[in-house]
């Protein structure tokens, strides 16, 4: 492997434009439909935080130790057996990166429209000029990630502190009552957590681009776990930020929460420009999915005959499978088929995080870490802590929604079916 690799900063730069999608902007209007307290909605997001922090701190053991990029696919093919990692490697080309793009995509369009455009078409010309972007060079893929990452940081903290030095416009609108306890253990705070969690995924990116770093056992745990850590804050600020200024009955309920705050900020014209800035940050966070999903299908090309033609790289880009990834991203584009296939799909990659996450247990059963290797620190404190809401979190989903998760399941039968047949094609 060349060492004009990519350093510690674009790690970062992944991770955190990874993790910082729609949900941050988005989710708390839903949260505070059930919640009220606001100990209770700051507690809600330094769970999710402590949650992927968890997940970061075992894929950095996991991916020092099996310096390869393909993130879940690699690993559970290493730790476990090749039909694991296969369905992991199946779960996250078919859908797994794809929808979420294509979220994003149409987020963007609804943020900052073009009047003579649809947002399809627009989501569609937006998949396409990204995935372009990051069919130039390793070295172009980096500078869009980082300049992107950096304005979205820029915009983000410039939002919390403006918003931590103002005070509300009308009375404090802080929620501080006796009525926590209560509401930390209701069904409608097990509920929020779920989302929450969703909304921090994208932490375990740069382990799926492991083998494009200079140095991975340095930069790989300085990535997933420093991105964690930043978001976490950034988050947790922000949340705060929001329930400090806006009246929570106006933001019950609603999508665009930003931009209602922004309201009470600044002005209904400043709340325009903040839609537009989200727009903005959003491209950040396609960029990321964009880079790193293909290096899954070319990681299984690798190993698979029947993937083969995808693990064809040029000037160290795996393009055609960064072709395949903008085919599945428009199919889902014009059908429209997103909202069923993001749960059943989360809970399958929640599944996948989990045994990873496992993985660390195997390891140190295995062999004596290496000085070069990461070690997650109160081990096993936080995998039983990430296994536990795992778990928690797939059987309420599986629950609450057993129609996405028989697509799932029906999914993973035919990801095992394309298995057996790559088995007798590579015999």
């Amino acid at each position: 492997m060349s060492r004009k690799g990519i350093g510690t900063t674009t790690g970062l730069a992944l991770v955190i434009a990874n993790m910082v999608g729609t949900g941050v902007f988005t989710s708390l209007g839903f949260q505070l439909m059930d919640l009220s307290h606001t100990y209770t909605i700051l507690i809600l997001w330094i769970l999710g935080g402590m949650f992927a922090l968890a997940g970061a701190f075992s894929y950095a053991e996991v991916g020092t130790h099996i310096p390869e990029s393909g993130g879940e696919y690699t690993f559970l093919s290493r730790l476990f057996h090749p039909l694991m990692g296969y369905l992991a490697g199946w779960v996250s080309i078919t859908v797994g990166f794809a929808a979420p793009i294509g979220i994003a995509a149409i987020a963007v369009a609804q943020y900052a429209p073009l009047p003579w455009l649809s947002s399809t078409l627009m989501a569609i010309a937006l998949v396409t000029i990204m995935h372009g972007i990051h069919s130039i060079n390793l070295q172009a893929s980096a500078v869009f990630q980082n300049v992107s990452t950096v304005l979205k940081l820029i915009v983000i903290c410039a939002f919390v502190g403006v918003g931590m030095i103002l005070s509300p416009r009308e009375t404090n609108e802080l929620v501080y009552t006796p009525s926590i306890s209560q509401e930390l253990l209701s069904p409608a705070f097990a509920v929020a957590l779920i989302y929450v969690t969703y909304s921090y995924s994208g932490w375990n990116a740069a382990a799926y681009i492991t083998e494009e770093f200079k140095n991975p056992k340095r930069s790989l745990p300085r990535a997933l776990i420093g991105g964690t850590v930043i978001v976490t804050v950034l988050y947790t600020a922000l949340q705060y930020v929001f329930l400090k200024h806006a009246p929570q009955e106006a933001m019950a309920g609603q999508v665009e929460v930003a931009a209602i705050v922004a309201q009470y900020i600044f002005s209904e014209e400043v709340a325009l420009w903040v839609s537009r800035l989200i727009a903005l940050l959003l491209l950040s966070s396609m960029s990321a999915m964009v880079w790193v999903g293909p290096r899954v299908v070319a990681k299984m090309g690798q190993d698979f005959r029947s993937w083969k033609i995808f693990s064809v790289t040029r000037r160290g880009l795996p393009v055609r499978a960064l072709g395949l990834q903008w085919f599945l991203t428009i199919v889902l584009l014009v059908t429209g088929t997103f909202d069923q296939i993001l749960v059943y799909c989360g809970i399958l990659l929640s599944l996948s995080s989990m045994l990873t996450v496992m993985g660390v247990f195997v390891i140190r059963r295995r062999k004596r870490p290496e000085k070069s290797h990461f070690k997650s620190p109160l081990f096993p404190f936080f995998q039983i802590f990430f296994v536990l809401v795992s778990v928690w979190m797939i059987i309420f989903t599986a629950i609450d929604r057993p129609w996405e998760v028989t697509l799932g399941l029906l999914n993973l039968a035919l990801g095992g079916f394309f298995y057996y047949l790559d088995k007798k094609m590579n015999i």
